[in-house]
């Protein structure tokens, strides 16, 4: 029998359709995939179940968990099953805890509100539970806080907090979307193994194929709020009958078409590290020793030639992002060298560094959270500008901004809208029309891609190929993602611990590793192709 059961499920909000007929099942043990880009539904969906919509939503049909009509159920009812039998993992963990309360009282809460244990009891069992989510009460006490830990262990404490009471059906949104490949592979392990101990339905919700093909008995394909495709995973993704499923999996393994634009014999690099290395005040450990100084990164050595794409790949917390702070003159080494174009630029003021801004820019990872939202298109766009020796009037800014948008595929109107006002993937191309408008050399891109739809993330992938071959700019792409580093770059470095343990061109590297961390980034990375073949075999 179904634990849950979704028959004929509308929803609309105000005039605007969001689902429109959704049907989907989940069984006790059974891991149920609910893939689709963002807009599909997805989440809708899991906020329906959870009778967590806005008042203006107003749903229509079927939605049965464990025998109980969801959408005909009181509030006291909703609020009886929220976390007792029905658990819920968000994607975003930081905004998931509550950042005043210790990861402890989080766990606890829901212990002690749906058995009313004593609070002793309830952190006894609290300790337990985060101990079996790989966060051992000796190395992660209960008086820890969330902004303490990293992006795995805090999803952990969502997990955590999510499985506490065991629940029947466990709702995952997007649990592993911003976590390096290592991470994710031990949060979906540890799915697995809940999914097993507890005999728990498990409605995994992302919008990466590989992984839910890793994970998923059955898939449901979403689009536009209407189910496309449904069926046993395997079979599903290896037949691909309906076109949007061939779609997506086409996206999922998407490799720019590229030719090298660069020559690395007999040229001056464009960028050098010698040596650097960067150490961070330690907490101290008592009142009269000082603390040991943290490193971030240690002698790390590497070149870039005018035109080549680089990827720095690396688990969190590696070192990745303080070594692009350093490339770009936003923190300063304790010791070491870095040249850009033959001068060293390590230890010059803002003004001595003015004529290296001008060819020096950066793609962050979240485009919506590096722009201002009260400025409009054109003003952000044009932020660079003022690195220039000679300024331009409103008019030539006016040009510029609107050729940066055209060569990212937007128009010369959208300089006038907010970006509030775009989806995620124009504002990554808003991001890159900031970075190009000054005719950089070289663009530090932090993760551009991470939290992108796949089809979206094949098109920005081919924008920066296109850019790459047009306009000579070379790439030092910060990413976990091996299929990203594999799609785009010419040569991968390798960082650990704040080392850079292993170089080499893109393919030598991810398909012969060398390094023992290599090796698991390659390990853990999730596969399409891989993952269908072995389903097929699991399945005889």
């Amino acid at each position: 029998m179904s634990l849950l059961e979704i028959e004929n499920l509308s929803l609309a909000i105000g005039d605007t359709p969001i689902l429109k007929g959704i049907e989907l099942s989940v069984a006790p043990a059974e891991v149920m995939g609910l893939v689709g880009e963002s807009g599909s539904g997805k989440s809708m969906t899991a906020l329906t179940l959870m009778r967590l919509l806005p008042h203006a939503a107003r749903a229509t049909g079927r939605v049965t968990f464990d025998g109980i009509d969801i959408l005909a159920a009181t509030e006291d009812q909703m609020c009886a099953l929220r976390g007792d039998d029905i658990g819920m993992v968000f994607q975003e963990p930081m905004t998931a805890l509550n950042p005043v309360k210790t990861i402890g009282e989080q766990v606890a809460e829901g212990i002690r509100w749906h058995t009313r244990v004593t609070r002793a009891a309830a952190e006894e069992r609290a300790r337990k539970m985060l101990d079996r989510v790989g966060l051992p009460p000796a190395k992660f006490p209960l008086s820890r806080y969330p902004h303490e830990l990293s992006g795995g262990q805090r999803q952990r404490v969502v997990i955590a907090i999510a499985c506490a009471l065991k629940p029947k059906l466990l709702i995952a949104d997007e649990p592993t979307t911003a976590l390096d490949v290592v991470l994710q592979a031990q949060i979906l392990d540890l799915l697995r193994d809940l999914v097993a101990e507890n005999r728990m339905g498990l409605l995994l919700i992302s919008h990466d194929l590989a992984v839910v093909t890793e994970m998923a008995d059955r898939i449901t394909i979403l689009r536009h709020g209407e189910v496309m495709e449904a069926g046993d995973t395997a079979r599903t993704l290896s037949e691909q009958l309906h076109p949007y499923t061939r779609q997506l999996a086409q996206a999922s393994m998407h490799v720019p078409a590229r030719a090298r634009s660069h020559d690395a014999s007999q040229r001056q690099p464009l960028l050098e590290v010698e040596g650097v290395t960067r150490d961070y005040p330690g907490r101290p450990t008592s009142l009269f020793k000082p603390a040991a100084p943290i490193r971030a990164v240690n002698d790390v050595s590497l070149s870039m030639q005018p035109g080549q794409s680089v990827a720095l790949v690396g688990r969190s917390g590696c070192g990745k992002s303080t070594m692009a702070r350093m490339i770009l003159a936003l923190d300063k080494p304790s010791s070491g060298t870095v040249r850009f174009r033959g001068e060293t630029i390590t230890g010059k003021t803002e003004a001595e560094l003015k004529p290296a801004r001008r060819d020096m820019q950066v793609v962050f990872q979240d485009p919506y959270g590096s722009f201002d939202p009260r400025q409009k298109v054109e003003k952000l766009v044009a932020e660079p500008l003022h690195v220039l020796e000679k300024k331009p009037t409103h008019a030539e800014r006016r040009e510029m901004v609107a050729h940066a948008l055209h060569e990212v595929g937007l128009d010369q109107r959208d300089m006038d809208k907010y970006p509030h006002e775009f989806s995620g993937g124009q504002r990554q191309r808003l991001s890159i029309a900031r970075a190009i408008i000054t005719r950089p050399k070289l663009v530090v891109a932090d993760e551009p891609v991470s939290a992108l739809d796949v089809s979206i993330r094949a098109q920005i992938l081919d924008l920066f190929a296109e850019l790459n071959q047009k306009l000579g700019i070379a790439y030092l792409f910060i990413t976990h993602d091996l299929t990203v580093a594999r799609a785009i770059s010419d040569e991968v470095l390798v960082m650990h611990d704040g080392k850079i343990v292993e170089r080499g061109k893109t393919n030598e590297v991810l398909d012969h590793p060398q390094s023992e961390a290599a090796k698991a980034l390659v390990a853990a990375a999730p596969d399409l192709h891989r993952a269908i073949a072995r389903k097929m075999q699991e399945q005889g």
